[in-house]
């Protein structure tokens, strides 16, 4: 399975889109739609940069999603769990008590309850996290 364009539209939206290095609320240099890998102050890329950077970044994510027991039941699960490793880390997915209570089966409304706790940056609660991980909680539902 892969990421869909709803996805994608939401990262995009998500993310945003600089076309200049700055560094994210966590102290990560970024550009981009939320690319991480080998950036260096100063680096500029192009909106097509941009586009590629994200569907490679997905790869990953969708792969990890991918053998992750119980979660391929439909477009919208796949999507959600994508979302939250390309944001969150594959590190913390591995750790989360989200990947594990989809690997248990446990009730939806559990899981999605799991979505809204990753809201925090530095330890400070971020609205646009908030948002986001209320997107995935209502995609993991579709």
């Amino acid at each position: 399975m892969k990421a869909s364009q709803t996805l994608i539209d939401a990262i995009k939206k998500f993310e945003g889109c600089s076309l200049i290095a700055y560094k994210c609320p966590a102290g990560v240099l970024t550009i981009g739609y939320g690319h991480t890998k080998d950036v260096k102050p100063g680096d500029k890329i192009t909106k097509y940069q941009a586009e590629q950077f994200l569907r490679e970044d997905l790869a990953p994510a969708e792969a990890i999603a991918s053998k992750t027991k119980r979660v391929i039941v439909s477009q919208g699960r796949f999507d959600a769990v994508v979302d939250f490793i390309y944001n969150c880390g594959a590190a913390n997915w591995n750790s989360s008590t989200l990947k594990k209570y989809i690997e248990q089966g446990q009730e939806t409304w559990k899981i999605q309850e799991q979505f809204l706790r990753w809201v925090n940056a530095k330890g400070v609660k971020q609205g646009g996290l908030v948002s986001r991980r209320i997107w995935e909680a209502a995609r993991f539902n579709d």
